[in-house]
């Protein structure tokens, strides 16, 4: 599969990610996850395909990279107070993180709140590994956002079969 024309913008938010570690295959398997049961044909190149149409958007590069940079800023201990131990910590009532990510959600419909939420409280695959603390790493925003991905790639694709049946 080739990779569609991409501009400066979305070229920056894919290798965000990937300095990351997170690729649009392992996003891909988060759809899978989600549609496999409803798609028994699904392969991982339409979760793929989706997966890229997503980020293709221009709303979501933007949270990407705001996301992104958020959480290097707290890495670096680079925000002010309370901010920094806020975002850092991961803290449960900030809710920031996930507003952001529904701002990606919601690129595809209803379908994908309930998608994102089901994601973010199992956290199968690369969400496990970026809500590891242990690592050193701060993805208190990047897991939501690629939650919202899988969420919104895993909506596009139900909203197609729903078109093609």
């Amino acid at each position: 599969m080739t990779k569609p024309d991409m501009n400066n913008l979305e070229q920056t938010a894919r290798r965000w990610l990937e300095e990351r570690g997170v690729t649009v295959e392992k996003i891909a398997e988060l759809v899978y996850y989600l549609q496999s049961k409803y798609h028994p044909d699904l392969t991982m190149d339409e979760c793929i395909e989706n997966v890229n149409r997503v980020i293709s958007k221009r709303e979501v590069q933007n949270a990407i990279l705001t996301g992104i940079q958020l959480d290097k800023l707290a890495e670096d201990g680079r925000l002010d107070e309370p901010l920094q131990s806020i975002i850092r910590r991961d803290e449960g009532l900030y809710g920031v993180d996930e507003i952001l990510a529904l701002s990606i959600v919601n690129v595809y419909g209803s379908i994908g709140f309930t998608n994102y939420g089901y994601i973010d409280k199992q956290k199968p695959g690369i969400l496990q590994y970026l809500n590891d603390k242990s690592t050193g790493k701060c993805n208190t925003f990047l897991d939501d956002i690629v939650g919202a991905i899988a969420a919104a790639a895993s909506s596009r694709l139900a909203h197609r079969a729903a078109n093609a049946e």
